[in-house]
């Protein structure tokens, strides 16, 4: 049950899963909104604090399920899937963990630029590794950005295929990632 099996997912890699998923959309949620806030915003301060804390995070989690990944068994592919959409899940699911990697570090390329660390919840600090290039922030700040929007669109995308193949080739494939397998 919390392991993965060939004919399914465990409780690990759903929690994982879906963890992850409503962290990201969150996190761009929050990102839209703040960039909006004004200095005299009560959450100026606040609301960066919590996505940057939240990032480093899910940072952890995006390794942990990395790791998690290439220990455990993967389920098979339903057979009735063809090629393409395999592969397409494939590239996708890639997409989106490299998309995530690469999001956190520009995220942290901007928020450490000036030197200070990160501090996550007042529970501990990620340090800063300084400034590699001028306007550091700003570039990061870009990438950060137009990766983001990046990584929805494909989200989006990945979720239009699991819808697809609930309710129209009517196959298991979106519960396997919601109902835990028993062996």
């Amino acid at each position: 049950m919390l392991a993965n099996s060939k004919m399914g997912y465990g409780l690990i890699s759903i929690l994982i899963h879906w963890i992850s998923a409503l962290t990201v959309i969150g996190l761009f949620g929050l990102g839209l909104w703040m960039v909006d806030l004004t200095y005299y915003s009560s959450w100026y301060k606040t609301a960066p604090d919590i996505h940057k804390s939240v990032g480093i995070l899910l940072f952890g989690l995006t390794l942990l399920r990395l790791v998690w990944r290439f220990i455990s068994v993967k389920p098979q592919a339903d057979s009735a899937h063809k090629p393409w959409e395999q592969q397409s899940a494939k590239w996708a699911h890639r997409g989106i963990h490299l998309l995530m990697l690469t999001i956190m570090a520009s995220g942290f390329l901007i928020s450490t630029a000036d030197g200070r660390g990160i501090m996550v919840f007042d529970w501990f600090e990620v340090p800063s590794l300084g400034s590699f290039i001028t306007n550091q922030e700003d570039i990061a700040g870009l990438v950060h950005e137009y990766l983001a929007y990046s990584l929805i669109g494909l989200v989006i995308i990945h979720g239009a295929g699991a819808v697809k193949h609930q309710f129209i080739d009517k196959d298991n494939t979106l519960v396997k990632m919601i109902k835990p397998v028993r062996k």
